[in-house]
């Protein structure tokens, strides 16, 4: 069975994490496959956004596979560690990237939740950080998880390892929304359309700008922010959107 399946639906790239036995638990195979999907949207122009979800109803993803993980596999370390190579790879890809969380998401899960630019949830999904449980600490996705969610509330989860529910993570800023289950994909369809409409280049350059910024100091910010804004609007969908406004027609996006 293939790790993860790659999808084109019309403008919009799906990976789908294969392995509903497994609760779709990330292994090498998996890891690989996200990477090489994401490096490939982002040198696509025919993608605008990418959906990153798991197979079946369970789970999203339920963290690393500790099978796996007891031969080393994504607990290992090293300086290409394969989880890293991942996180670089969804830096890297200046499409909007959309978690479609079916369900469960843990530990490495998380992870992979929080790497994503927007993400929806059903409520009756379940999240959590029971990495101390094995030994060991999410270290890997910590990094995304201080830019999400507040210090003591992250200091809990990592310290007790207890689950929650969406309504929770809705909370503590891990999502941008929870639908019932029969919603889940007439919700995400909307936000597509939305995102859709509007300019690639302003997305793309956008995106660029608002990672480069999140670490910055605020006079490094307005620096950055005058040398993005001349380049932005002395782009072609920038010409045509004032175009579209003075007629009062919709862009038509190059």
């Amino acid at each position: 069975m293939t790790a993860v399946l790659v999808e084109r639906r019309d403008r919009v790239l799906w990976i789908t994490i294969n392995r509903p036995e497994k609760r779709n638990a990330i292994d090498a195979g998996v890891l690989g496959g996200i990477r090489a999907a994401l490096l490939a949207a982002a040198t696509d122009d025919g993608v605008r956004a990418v959906v990153l979800t798991g197979a079946g109803e369970r789970a999203f993803c339920a963290g690393a596979d500790l099978g796996e993980a007891q031969r080393g596999g994504v607990f290992s370390g090293g300086d290409t560690h394969p989880f890293v190579e991942v996180f670089r790879a969804a830096e890297a890809c200046n499409k909007p990237l959309i978690a479609r969380v079916n369900g469960a998401a843990l530990a490495g899960g998380v992870g992979l939740l929080c790497m994503c630019d927007l993400a929806i949830a059903t409520d009756d999904a379940r999240f959590g950080v029971p990495e101390v449980r094995v030994g060991v600490f999410p270290l890997m996705i910590l990094g995304y998880m201080l830019r999400l969610v507040p210090r003591r509330r992250l200091l809990e989860m990592a310290l007790t390892a207890e689950s929650f529910g969406a309504a929770e993570a809705l909370d503590y800023g891990l999502l941008n929304r929870v639908v019932p289950r029969e919603r889940l994909d007439d919700e995400l369809a909307a936000l597509l359309g939305r995102i859709l409409d509007n300019s690639p280049q302003a997305i793309r350059l956008g995106k660029k700008a608002f990672h480069a910024m999140q670490d910055m100091s605020l006079h490094e910010c307005f620096e950055y922010a005058q040398l993005m804004i001349a380049r932005l609007s002395q782009g072609e969908d920038a010409r045509e959107g004032l175009a579209a406004f003075a007629e009062k027609r919709p862009p038509r996006w190059s």
